[in-house]
């Protein structure tokens, strides 16, 4: 019988992305709140809209991330380079929107699209390399 490990590496940045992802709602909500808008995102430039892109970019970007991230754990087990690529990933992802709420360019907005952009490339071909490669075979029962 073939033993799988658990993907722990991915749980782990699933619960942080979740976390992350709670935390740009909540500030989506409190100008919301504070504003009086209820609906929409109160014109372009206004700092509703820039948090609520801020909130889309994020869901834009991370799900596949982490699908990649799983199906690459599922394959490799603990490696390095999925702790690396995910710790980018997370701070990517948390510099981006401090970026958008001030004038671009800025240093803040620039980092955390191409942290975000490196990440997830590196996951994308390394996942077209294994791919390519033989997998393990795997009894279930």
């Amino acid at each position: 019988m073939t033993t799988i490990a658990l993907p722990s590496i991915t749980l782990l940045y699933a619960a942080a992305f979740a976390l992350l992802n709670l935390w740009l709602s909540v500030r989506v909500a409190t100008v919301r709140i504070k504003g009086g808008t209820m609906d929409g995102h109160g014109g372009d430039g206004s700092l509703l809209h820039k948090r609520g892109r801020a909130h889309a970019n994020f869901n834009e970007y991370v799900p596949i991330a982490l699908v990649l991230m799983l199906v690459l754990e599922l394959r490799v087990g603990h490696a390095a380079g999925l702790w690396a690529l995910g710790a980018a990933l997370i701070v990517g992802r948390l510099l981006h929107p401090f970026g958008l709420e001030r004038p671009a360019p800025n240093p803040f907005r620039m980092a955390g699209i191409l942290l975000t952009w490196l990440a997830t490339l590196g996951l994308a071909l390394w996942a077209i390399y294994l791919a390519f490669q033989p997998g393990p075979a795997i009894t279930y029962f």
